[in-house]
């Protein structure tokens, strides 16, 4: 292996590893707002605002995290990735007004929770990284 190569494979798994810690970040300060204000400061004004301004902090991050990611890839990675995401982005579009609409017409008797479109979004850009892996190795 070259020297080059080795170099790109550290740059890469570097650049993963900052890109976990950004979203474990995100992921912590998610629940931290959401179950913060029930289960820790009884619903005070003030600390929910701050742990909602962390949230979308450390969300921008990750994002940027993100956009480094795609950027360290090779050019069939970044094709997997970018496949990913537009079906992700599609499926999230198309299934997530349906669901909406399913509420909005009481066809459904639950609610629509925003919870749901960002499972389904996860599982469907796992899947499809994972269906793009496979299809190029």
């Amino acid at each position: 292996m070259r020297n080059k190569d080795i170099n790109w494979e550290t740059r890469v798994k570097g650049i993963t590893k900052l890109l976990a810690v950004w979203s474990g970040a995100w992921t912590a300060s998610m629940a931290l707002a959401t179950f913060g204000p029930r289960f820790f400061w009884d619903f005070n004004e003030t600390l929910t605002i701050i742990s909602i301004i962390l949230n979308v902090t450390l969300g921008i991050g990750m994002i940027f995290a993100n956009k480094n990611f795609i950027k360290e890839l090779d050019e069939l990675q970044k094709k997997i990735q970018m496949d990913a995401m537009a079906i992700a982005l599609g499926v999230a579009v198309v299934f997530g007004l349906s669901f909406s609409l399913l509420e909005q017409s009481h066809v459904i008797s639950f609610k629509a929770e925003i919870s749901h479109l960002v499972i389904l979004i996860g599982l469907t850009y796992l899947t499809a990284t994972i269906i793009g892996r496979r299809k190029y190795s």
